[in-house]
């Protein structure tokens, strides 16, 4: 087996399970995401929009956004209405205090809050929430001794 190069990269792909343009919209105005890519499953070969068996052809079928140097991909996938996102968080590293109280804050809202912000050992500012779409978050500001 090859060992992975320089130029692997891993990137989370989100399903939103009907939600992702509400999703992009949400990270968008929240987290100053901007979406680079966008593709409706009516947009595809075969314009049909089988999103699980309904026909939706104005549900996305891919999409990528950045926020800040990060790459997420996204997709409302089978278009359940449940979207299952356990077993793992992303975590937002701020600059500072008053921008991870801005993103905490934002994530919150619709969502729960997990852990709440507060000062640790390793960071002036972290906490944990999940936002309205059950995506959960780690959001931090790094410690200089952390960087």
């Amino acid at each position: 087996m090859t060992a992975p190069t320089s130029s692997t990269v891993v990137q989370p792909y989100l399903f939103f399970e009907g939600a992702c343009d509400a999703a992009l919209a949400f990270y968008r105005e929240n987290l100053g995401a901007e979406v680079t890519a966008l593709m409706r499953y009516q947009d595809g070969p075969e314009p049909t929009g089988d999103c699980g068996g309904k026909i939706q052809p104005d549900k996305v079928m891919h999409a990528a956004f950045r926020i800040g140097d990060t790459v997420i991909m996204a997709s409302d996938g089978q278009c359940s209405g449940q979207p299952n996102f356990s077993g793992f968080a992303l975590t937002l590293t701020v600059r500072d205090v008053p921008a991870s109280e801005h993103a905490f804050a934002a994530l919150a809202d619709g969502g729960q809050v997990i852990m709440p912000l507060s000062k640790t050992f390793y960071s002036p500012s972290f906490g944990m929430v999940t936002d309205r779409f059950g995506v959960m978050w780690m959001v931090i500001v790094m410690a200089e001794t952390c960087a």
